[in-house]
């Protein structure tokens, strides 16, 4: 039986939701939460959380990554607006470390949360 490793080519073709480093479990705050696997630099990308689609309430269809994060007034990520990501041009939100996080700190955002049933929202 093999380990895949992250270097090996079939893994890097292969489609992950989540970054190796990180895992979804119960939050203290609010159901479940991002977990760091391991320590995490500050202002390093971890990933996108939302990309950019006029066809999606509110402008957006959020990926995998930007399902689980939680609210806190005192934040260790924040979610940049960008229009490239890894050399893609591609519009879109990406989670950012604002300053170290420890393994098994839980990411958590400063954010407003918005009523999905709106529909008046401004298109960009």
């Amino acid at each position: 039986m093999s380990i895949i490793s992250e270097f090996d080519p079939f893994f890097l073709k292969t489609y992950r939701p989540l970054p190796s480093y990180l895992i979804i479990k119960e939050s203290q705050i609010q159901g479940l939460g991002l977990f760091a696997l391991e320590n995490l630099d500050a202002k390093i990308d971890i990933g996108i959380t939302h990309i950019f689609d006029l066809r999606f309430i509110h402008n957006y269809s959020r990926t995998p990554l930007g399902g689980f994060y939680n609210h806190s007034n005192i934040p260790n990520i924040f979610i940049e607006e960008r229009k490239q990501f890894q050399n893609q041009e591609i519009h879109c939100r990406v989670m950012v470390t604002l300053n170290k996080i420890k393994k098994g700190d839980e990411l958590i955002a400063q954010y407003s949360l918005y009523d999905v049933t709106d529909f008046n929202v401004p298109k960009y």
